[in-house]
């Protein structure tokens, strides 16, 4: 019940708050288990994205700092998220992670690791191919831009603009025999490209020159 509530209370507040583009809502599956991968700009993004589609079948991971934060620590906790360790090898977030997929529900994530310093895709980790080859899971890219501004903006008393783009769900191929690492970092710019051909060109930082998404926006007929 909190999670429907706390739910209901992000969307409004994003609603009333904000101008809220949303695209492609109709690319998620009805149920999981899935991996939803989005870029990470702004503090906001973790509530705005389980304003639209949270409940008791989404969870995700956040940083082991805020298990003791007053605010922030009793809400990750109520939602069901899960606290990991960032800079080593959580396995016990991991295999959270994990058993979260194999019950059939759905793992939200940020492949960067953290918030964007330039609102600017970094060069991201590994986790996300890493989990959907664990279980065997289609991933579904979501973008996000504007939420970076939504602070100083609303602090102008205006209402911020924001776009949230969910692309549509794919499945990374087997691992290639030999260099596992090396497979899952190609699996891993699969990733973020498809996230960044959901952006505008500004935001595609790190990935705005790979081969791949210049092959992705050709594919949906975007040339810039």
């Amino acid at each position: 019940m909190f999670a429907r509530l706390m739910r209901w209370s992000f969307d409004l507040a994003f609603a009333v708050l904000t101008d809220r583009d949303v695209e492609g809502l109709e690319n998620l599956p009805p149920h999981g288990p899935y991996i939803l991968t989005i870029n990470h700009l702004s503090y906001f993004d973790t509530p705005l994205i389980y304003g639209l589609i949270g409940g008791e079948h989404l969870t995700g991971w956040a940083a082991e700092k805020y298990h003791r934060h007053p605010l922030f620590g009793p809400i990750v906790l109520l939602g069901g998220g899960i606290f990991i360790r960032r800079g080593e090898v959580d396995r016990s977030a991991l295999a959270s992670a994990v058993e979260w997929l194999k019950q059939g529900k759905v793992f939200a994530m940020s492949p960067e690791g953290t918030r964007s310093k330039t609102s600017a895709l970094a060069r991201a980790k590994t986790g996300a191919a890493y989990l959907a080859h664990q279980v065997n899971v289609p991933i579904v890219p979501a973008a996000i831009s504007g939420s970076e501004k939504l602070g100083q903006t609303l602090l102008r008393l205006r209402r911020a603009r924001l776009v949230v783009r969910f692309g549509k769900l794919f499945h990374l191929p087997p691992l290639p025999e030999g260099d596992r690492v090396a497979g899952l970092r190609k699996h891993t710019d699969e990733i973020m490209c498809r996230i960044a051909a959901l952006l505008p060109p500004a935001y595609r930082g790190f990935y705005a020159e790979h081969p791949r998404l210049k092959m992705l926006l050709a594919e949906t007929g975007v040339t810039r």
